[in-house]
């Protein structure tokens, strides 16, 4: 079959809930595959997680990591367990370690209000809530990761920011915004910094700004990273796509999520010039871990949109037109009256897959 009308996918299913909600996000999947003409679907599942570390040393074996390397798409759930530290107390983070090995600079993070879905921001209903987060996910803060230095007297991290990251990441919210906007988007590029105290986050404004030359059917703005959290939850009807550092989008993308009803809604992806990781922004709740109670729903359309993805890189209509099915199925399911429990409602996992595989069955 032609690579350009069969996808393979490398399927880690993570600790704690990710092999659970993982399992019915393969079904829909598997389905909206089957009723999508031109559209081949191959998984194969690997190893990674804590699980994994606690039984053999190491977060993902290589075995995984050539998998990945060779997919045309990687399927992640939730990884990471409390119980389950590296020497150094730090945790389990196999979906951090890929974002390096594959150089996945764009961390992109929606935020979207589904139909019958609550927000805790007034007026959220009638205005409605879709933009999109990119948080750069190969440097700033995280550059540091495993490298800082601790003494007795103190402790040291260093931010890392370079024009070359900043150059790729930025065409790339720059492009997604134009994309947004032949859809019926605003076109708008926020640029999220603290230009005012660091002159790294200058360097990164300033380098915004050169590259928005190039793309001159979008408007740009600049926002300093404290004024945007407090905008974030006054009138978030008001981004479309924002960009900024990677520390600063690991806090901004949960706060993002809360505007839309919590992780369990919130997908995610971390997408390089080459490879790109789809993972639901949610942790492994090993607290609720086999009871079924699991939202399956941020897993769901983080699948949606590897879909998309690969619709984009390969020029396939048939992907993306099975990720607009999922999300109208996400949608329907929701404004039927879905309602998982994390937001008072009764519907667990299996539950809320089911309406999700319903609507779909209509579209």
């Amino acid at each position: 079959m032609s690579a350009n009308t069969a996808f393979h996918i490398a399927v880690l299913p993570g600790d704690g809930i990710g092999p659970e909600v993982m399992a019915p996000t393969l079904d829909i999947l598997k389905r909206v595959a089957d009723t999508t003409p031109s559209l081949d679907l191959r998984f194969t599942e690997g190893a990674a997680g804590a699980g994994h570390y606690r039984e053999t040393g190491k977060s993902m074996p290589e075995s995984t990591v050539k998998l990945a390397e060779s997919a045309d798409a990687i399927l992640l759930g939730a990884c990471g367990l409390p119980s389950v530290r590296y020497p150094d107390n730090t945790e389990i983070m196999p979906q951090v370690e890929l974002r390096f090995i594959f150089d996945l600079y764009a961390g992109v993070r929606p935020a979207r209000l589904i139909p019958g879905v609550p927000s805790p921001i007034v007026g959220a209903p009638e205005h409605g809530i879709d933009f999109v987060l990119i948080r750069e996910s190969t440097e700033g803060l995280f550059a540091s990761m495993g490298k800082g230095v601790v003494t007795h007297d103190d402790a040291r991290e260093t931010l890392v920011i370079t024009r070359k990251t900043c150059q790729r990441l930025f065409d790339f919210s720059l492009r997604l915004a134009e994309r947004r906007k032949s859809r019926g988007g605003k076109g708008l590029c926020t640029c999220v910094d603290k230009a005012n105290a660091f002159k790294a986050y200058a360097f990164f404004r300033s380098i915004f700004d050169e590259r928005a030359k190039n793309f001159p059917d979008v408007k740009t703005d600049h926002v300093y990273v404290d004024a945007c959290a407090a905008l974030m939850v006054r009138r978030p009807w008001d981004f479309d796509v924002m960009v900024m550092e990677n520390i600063f989008g690991d806090i901004l993308s949960d706060l993002a999520a809360g505007l839309i009803g919590g992780l369990g809604m919130a997908p995610s992806a971390d997408i390089g010039d080459s490879h790109a990781v789809f993972q639901p922004c949610h942790g492994t709740a090993p607290d609720i871990m086999g009871q079924g109670k699991a939202n399956p729903t941020a897993m769901i359309l983080s699948a949606a949109m590897m879909l998309d993805w690969l619709a984009d890189k390969h020029e396939h209509p048939p992907a993306a037109e099975a990720a607009r099915r999922i999300e109208q199925a996400v949608d329907s399911a929701y404004a039927g009256g879905v309602k998982p429990m994390e937001l008072g409602g009764k519907d667990g996992t299996a539950a809320i897959a089911a309406a999700v595989s319903k609507a779909l069955e209509l579209r």
